[in-house]
């Protein structure tokens, strides 16, 4: 449980609310408040208590969906620091 909680706060410190909870549900669904970048375009987090990890789900281009899945919140932290991507005009 520990550790659903440090997903929690470090997607709370990233800028993520929640978006529904169910007190009996194993999946914590939050999106970001506001994108600022084309990663964070309508993203959304999924934290899973049953395979104890979080998935990242954002579309940077209007159709595809992107996934990036983490089992550790170091790795989460780290990836949120990382070079935002540009946004390709067509």
């Amino acid at each position: 449980m520990e550790r659903l909680q440090a997903f929690q706060t470090a997607a709370r410190e990233c800028g993520f609310v929640e978006v529904n909870e169910f007190a009996q549900g194993t999946v914590l669904w939050l999106r970001k408040k506001a994108p600022d970048t084309a990663r964070e375009t309508h993203q959304r987090m999924c934290i899973d208590s049953l395979t104890n990890s979080v998935t990242v789900y954002w579309m940077a281009v209007p159709g595809k969906v992107n996934s990036k899945t983490f089992r550790g919140v170091p790795a989460l932290q780290e990836w949120f620091k990382l070079r935002p991507e540009t946004i390709v005009q067509r």
